[in-house]
């Protein structure tokens, strides 16, 4: 896979991870676990993207409570002053503003980056690599911003979706269609007629974007974005300076509202690999072994008339007898036991936790 010094990519990787406790932390977020293998999420989201870009290509925009963390995980893989911390909690707006911003002053107007988020769990990662490879071209020279359309395997009420169009070209990396507009999470008799329909795909916050292309769309729709992005200096002392200084102003707004959804021309490629968000503790059982109980474990478990379980050690042995449908995580200073009806309320959990334990 060819690389070019026009083409860079930018890994989200802040938040929370509220959702994986007790193993994700305030400063060690889900993409900072290795919950499927020796690598970390943030890791294998940079080697998905290195043979595309290249390795010096590539930031990763984090937050000062990660940094160092973030820097630790990818030592390395990439150099300290590729991972940047955004100085205060925005949205995805002020994300890509910087992404842009970082990218304009290495390599201009004309340079293409992707903008991604570091968590999302992808198995095959060659055919991603074609299609992403592929985006970058299409949307240097079209003048669209690019995304990538998730096949939905369900009519799932925790994403949003793309309504896509016609088809406007097709390659080697796939389909690619207009997008029509972008919809908020939708209830679930809406998101059955979505997927249903054929025309929808799942909006997995993956755009790739020529830089001239974003202040274009900057400029006619959120001028304190391409104040930011212009006026980000390309000495990288001064820029640290700068962005101490004008980040925390800029508006806190997604970049779907802000620019996607009043775009002049979006086009989205249908994606051909997996995904997978892996925004709960039973996403698991789909990517880890599972016994003939159908028992989805990682770590020293040993399961006695016990079916259908999660279980996650750190270290310790969990003995599971007896029971079923059981989230169980444990690590040194805490233990989850939770029933899989009930993962999406591990937040409320957490805000009665001790500060020592977030």
């Amino acid at each position: 896979m060819s690389e070019s010094p026009q083409y860079f990519a930018c890994i989200m990787a802040g938040g929370s991870g509220e959702r994986f406790w007790p193993m994700s932390r305030a400063q060690l977020p889900k993409h900072l676990l290795k919950l499927f293998s020796e690598r970390t999420l943030l890791e294998e989201t940079v080697r998905r993207v290195e043979p595309v870009v290249g390795r010096a290509n590539i930031f990763v925009l984090t937050n000062e409570v990660q940094l160092a963390a973030t820097r630790a995980a990818l030592d390395g893989i990439l150099s300290p002053d590729q991972i940047v911390a955004e100085p205060a909690k925005r949205d995805t707006a002020p994300a890509a503003a910087l992404a842009t911003a970082l990218v304009r002053a290495r390599a201009g107007e004309n340079a293409t980056l992707a903008l991604l988020p570091a968590d999302a769990f992808i198995s095959d990662a060659a055919t991603f690599g074609r299609q992403l490879a592929a985006a970058y071209p299409r949307a240097s020279s079209s003048g669209a911003i690019v995304t990538i359309a998730i096949k939905p395997t369900s009519p799932s009420t925790s994403f949003g979706y793309l309504e896509m169009g016609d088809e406007v070209a097709r390659g080697a990396g796939g389909l690619i269609r207009k997008v029509k507009r972008f919809v908020e999470k939708p209830d679930a008799p809406t998101a059955k007629r979505y997927v249903d329909s054929g025309h929808y795909g799942w909006n997995g916050g993956i755009f790739v974007w020529r830089v001239g292309t974003f202040l274009q769309e900057a400029d006619r729709n959120s001028t304190a974005l391409a104040g930011f992005i212009r006026e980000f200096p390309a000495d990288r002392t001064a820029a640290a300076t700068f962005l101490s200084s004008r980040f925390a102003a800029l508006p806190k707004i997604s970049v779907d509202y802000a620019i996607m959804e009043k775009a002049a021309a979006v086009e989205t490629i249908v994606a051909e690999f997996d995904w997978d968000d892996v925004g709960l503790w039973t996403a698991l059982p789909k990517h880890l072994p599972s016994d003939a109980s159908s028992n989805a474990v990682r770590g020293p478990v040993v399961a006695v008339d016990a079916s259908n379980n999660v279980a996650f050690s750190n270290g310790r042995i969990i003995a599971l007898v007896g029971v079923k449908d059981l989230v169980v995580v444990e690590t040194a200073d805490a233990i989850l036991v939770c029933h899989r009806d009930a993962v999406q309320d591990i937040k409320k959990v957490t805000a009665q936790l001790p500060k020592e334990l977030l």
